[in-house]
């Protein structure tokens, strides 16, 4: 089996093959099976959260511990790229409609209004447990969607249409706070919900740097979406050339501002999740074919992904299916690492992923709660005002 795997060149197909073939059992040979076990059943609490901190470190430093630890080379994940430099971006004018920033880029403050102001959890990776990193109020990240929303073909003799339906779609994000930014066919960006404030754009959803994890996104990051609509049949969002040169524009900025590292530039089908059936992907809008590159960025898809690797989440087969190459390889990985967490700790894959659900649903219950205080609070606030 081995001999067989070490000929495999593709990593995907080599993680397919160990787990058809070894499904949950750990992967020392059995001359060693009873040494090892021993070991690990000495050791596994610290091994386990040593390499739950290190699920999303360069695949690089990641690779030569898990080596060390077990003798053996992980899959990997692609060495991420190098960080992009951020270069400053300054405010150059601002006026009551509109503010003009040094890169070039133009937002427009017609539909601007307040929401609930941000505050918001953010949990460390430590080495007993994901715990609390204290309140935070500056956004960690940003979430990239499509609007979904009424499409018209993009040309000349529909422009008056275009401009209705635009406008109409800002007047609906307005009213129900959904996004920070939206970028118009024309690649106009508007602000809408103000940055300092939440908006309602991720619902329930998770994602983890290297560092610290993030639940229920609309307070920790930053919500753009893309006036597009993704297609049915194979996934990709149609984004005009104009609607691309204004992401890269409003990324730099809003990276710059609150020196938000690439990591935590992700897509919305990456951080979205379903509580109920534990499945990630509960909307899938970006699920393939974002223009990381075209934007300055690093992709996001083919790291292991947090959901599954730190939460003992799944996914739906036909998310495989309608999602790009690197999305899948990203799954594919995220699961390889809970299963190597599972043998450090010495138990099988099936019952480290429901005890790390478990953790998630004690999470998502603390992290309610401190909202429905923070409501009531903002409440008694306003009434004895």
């Amino acid at each position: 089996m081995e001999w067989r795997a070490r000929r495999i060149a593709d990593p995907v197909a080599r993680l397919h093959y160990l787990r058809h073939t070894v499904g949950d059992r750990t992967w020392w040979p059995e001359a060693e099976e009873g040494r090892s076990r021993v070991w690990m059943r000495r050791n596994r609490r610290a091994l386990a959260w040593s390499l739950a901190a290190l699920v999303l470190l360069p695949a690089g430093h990641w690779g030569a511990r898990w080596t060390r630890l077990t003798g053996r080379a992980p899959v990997m994940a692609a060495e991420p790229a190098a960080e992009p430099r951020l270069s400053p971006v300054w405010l150059v004018e601002q006026q009551r409609e509109f503010e003009w920033w040094s890169n070039g880029l133009r937002v427009e403050r017609r539909y601007e209004v307040e929401n609930e102001p941000r505050r918001y959890l953010a949990y460390l990776v430590g080495e007993e447990a994901l715990e609390m990193g204290g309140t935070r109020s500056a956004p960690a990240g940003i979430v990239y969607h499509t609007t979904e929303s009424q499409q018209t073909e993009f040309q000349e003799g529909n422009a008056g249409r275009l401009k209705y339906i635009g406008e109409s779609l800002l007047a609906y994000v307005r009213q129900n706070r959904s996004y920070h930014y939206v970028i118009d066919r024309f690649g106009r960006v508007w602000r809408v919900v103000r940055e300092t404030d939440a908006a309602n754009h991720a619902g329930y959803s998770l994602w983890a740097d290297g560092e610290r994890a993030y639940l229920n996104l609309n307070r920790s990051f930053l919500g753009v979406s893309v006036e597009a609509q993704s297609r049915p049949e194979d996934g990709e969002a149609v984004a005009t050339p104009a609607q691309v040169h204004a992401l890269r524009l409003l990324t730099e900025m809003l990276r710059a501002k609150y020196e938000i590292g690439a990591a935590n530039c992700v897509t919305h089908a990456q951080v979205s999740v379903n509580p109920s059936n534990f499945r990630i992907a509960y909307h899938t809008d970006w699920a393939a074919h974002f223009p990381y590159a075209e934007i300055g960025l690093p992709g996001n898809y083919e790291q292991p992904h947090p959901a599954l690797a730190l939460f003992g989440f799944s996914y739906d087969p036909a998310l495989v299916e309608s999602a790009g190459a690197p999305f899948r390889r990203g799954l594919l990985l995220g699961e390889d690492r809970l299963r190597q967490t599972a043998t450090a700790q010495g138990l099988p894959a099936g019952q480290w992923r429901r005890d790390r659900q478990h953790h998630y649903r004690a999470m998502l219950k603390q992290l309610q709660a401190r909202n429905e205080k923070t409501a009531q609070d903002a409440a008694d606030h306003t009434s004895d005002e």
